[in-house]
């Protein structure tokens, strides 16, 4: 079975409507049984349902059997200003499920698809809406795109799922690695793969060897080989490429008779990664390992080092991008030649947050006769974050700035900003034994109470909180603190309790006031009170944290923890935001309002 990916029919800058429906026309004659469009395929929101309403025309004209030809649609993005923005809100679904009935002309659509997950709504509501338009006879089947297993499992608990769409080429093996394409041949689900001719590297096509080789052999083109290949995977994998010119949209049919033999199969299977797809995964498992490989996951800062230092000290040959060099992907030849050369105990401590990821490990130990173990540390951020901060001053001496960590940061994995572990959380794909593993062990964090490591409480101050007036205070004139709350703050410092006053100033960041301006406002404080007191700023705007010095991020707090010999568990932290209670709860201080008399 083969379909016709019609989107660039309409993005196109140079689109013809004319010849657009001359190439679904010779797709359909020439075999084609499954055209693919959605409502945005479009040049901006004035043109939604461009590439549908072509679709609908194409149809009409054609004399062939409409009943054997699946139209599958998508819903879940829209176009403003010709932007690609995901809106998974089960109002615009149903509204865009409408749109698209009267753009195709029919009352049922044959295949609806959740065209993206919307970060921003569970995709259980997403899922949900389409189903209810199935239930109400609106469409057919229920249809996935660019999803995980995890997503597909969820989706499945909601609805009868029919097809996943994802990118499958010879050069994107993407989801045969993360389990998406072997999932949906188990659980019988329809994959459509997009761009199965590689979409922008499909000149790639005419230079691969192992492609040539058996085009040559058939009096083929290598493209037609690639489609062909695809299909000897079974009925439920329906590759779509997106040709623009009838001529094109023709060869179709050479590539549904091309008939290739076992011998052809082996050599497209080793060379583009068929063999994760044709085995299954207890198929590849080793009946009696000869090796031990151990993967180590977790999120930068998770504490994977001490584990594979405590496997190194045990005979295990450590293998770690970090300090190797290159990419994550590197690591495979290497994992190889090491069981290739009779290494039996190697361990690889890096992020791995995904199925893909870590799949190259597993396929090399497969090959090798090897088992593959996982050892997770399921650190969450707060506790990474406090790890990271630590091994940044250890490093450092201080806390460093964004742009020390960002040149550091080319050399020395030590050095981090937060959005590496926030990544990690976004893209995390949990670890399961159908990915091959013959074992997950799960691994908490316990962390020693004693932040910094350190005997004296201290009081953590918000400065604005201190001060008496509703604005920040840019300037020294500005500082102004109640006589009751400076008595009360003397007394805890004269009983030996340090003081740390923090300020957050976007205002620098801005251009409305400046560092030194800052440090103004911090001496006139101390003035006032009397007493030593430690301060910190942070000068970065607001948005995704950019820094380690912006509550709740603790990297001040522990800066000065460390330097002045505190210990936070018997700390206090004082403010009257969120941010001030998540951070005494990240760093196991007491938490009190402002208001409350501090």
């Amino acid at each position: 079975m083969i379909g016709l990916g019609c989107m660039r029919l309409s993005t196109a800058p140079n689109r013809d409507d004319e010849r657009a429906v001359a190439v679904i026309r010779a797709a359909l004659d020439a075999g084609a049984t499954l055209l693919d469009t959605a409502d945005a395929y479009c040049l901006d929101e004035r043109d939604t349902g461009h590439n549908e309403r072509l679709v609908a025309r194409a149809l009409a004209a054609w004399s062939g059997d409409r009943s054997r030809i699946t139209v599958a649609t998508k819903g879940g993005i829209r176009r403003p200003k010709g932007a690609w923005l995901n809106d998974g809100r089960a109002k615009h679904l149903r509204e865009a499920c409408e749109a698209s009935r009267r753009a195709l002309d029919v009352e049922t659509i044959d295949l609806y698809q959740l065209h993206a997950v919307d970060p921003r709504v569970p995709i259980e509501t997403s899922v949900g809406a389409i189903a209810r338009l199935q239930e109400e006879g609106k469409i057919r089947e229920v249809g996935l795109c660019n999803v995980t297993v995890s997503q597909i499992r969820v989706a499945l608990t909601i609805a009868p799922i029919a097809s996943v769409q994802v990118s499958l080429s010879p050069f994107d093996d993407e989801s045969l690695r993360n389990g998406v394409a072997e999932y949906c041949r188990d659980n019988a689900i329809r994959l459509i793969a997009y761009r199965p001719l590689g979409g922008e590297r499909v000149k790639r096509l005419a230079r691969d060897a192992a492609l040539s080789q058996v085009a040559a052999k058939h009096a083929a083109s290598n493209a037609e080989v690639v489609l062909a290949w695809l299909m000897t995977f079974g009925e439920g994998l329906v590759p779509i490429p997106g040709a623009t010119r009838p001529e094109s949209a023709s060869s179709l049919a050479r590539a549904l008779g091309l008939e290739l033999d076992e011998d052809d199969r082996r050599a497209l299977d080793a060379s583009f990664s068929g063999r994760l797809l044709r085995a299954s995964r207890a198929e590849r498992r080793p009946r009696s390992a000869n090796a031990d490989v151990l993967l180590v996951m977790g999120m930068p800062g998770a504490g994977k080092t001490a584990i594979a230092r405590e496997m190194e000290s045990r005979g295990y040959e450590r293998l770690n991008r970090d300090l190797l060099g290159g990419a994550l992907a590197d690591l495979t030849p290497r994992l190889d030649g090491l069981l290739a050369s009779g290494y039996r105990q190697i361990v690889l401590d890096n992020t791995y947050p995904t199925r893909a990821a870590r799949n190259e490990v597993i396929e090399a130990a497969w090959l090798r006769g090897a088992s593959a173990r996982c050892i997770w540390l399921t650190t969450d951020v707060a506790n990474a974050q406090i790890n990271s901060i630590q091994r940044m001053i250890e490093a450092h001496g201080r806390l460093p700035t964004p742009e020390e960590i960002r040149e550091r940061g080319k050399k020395d994995p030590r050095y981090l900003l937060p959005d590496a572990q926030f990544r990690y959380e976004r893209t995390l794909e949990r670890p399961s034994l159908d990915e091959g593993f013959d074992s997950i062990e799960e691994r908490p964090f316990l962390r020693d109470d004693r932040i910094g490591g350190g005997a004296a409480p201290s009081m953590i101050l918000d400065f604005d909180d201190l001060l008496d007036g509703e604005q920040p205070a840019l300037r020294a004139s500005d500082v102004l603190i109640d006589p009751a709350r400076r008595e009360l703050l003397r007394r805890h410092a004269e009983e030996g309790c340090l003081l740390f006053v923090h300020a957050w100033r976007p205002q620098i960041a801005r251009g409305e006031t400046n560092i030194d301006e800052v440090a103004a406002c911090f001496a006139e404080l101390g003035k006032q009170l009397g007493v030593s007191i430690d301060t910190a700023c942070c000068p970065h705007d607001a948005g995704p944290p950019i820094c380690w010095c912006r509550k709740p991020i603790p990297g001040s707090v522990i800066d000065f923890a460390i330097r002045r010999g505190v210990a936070l568990n018997r700390s206090v932290v004082v403010g009257s935001s969120a941010a001030d209670r998540t951070m005494a709860e990240r760093i196991g201080a007491r938490f009190e309002t402002s208001a409350a008399g501090h």
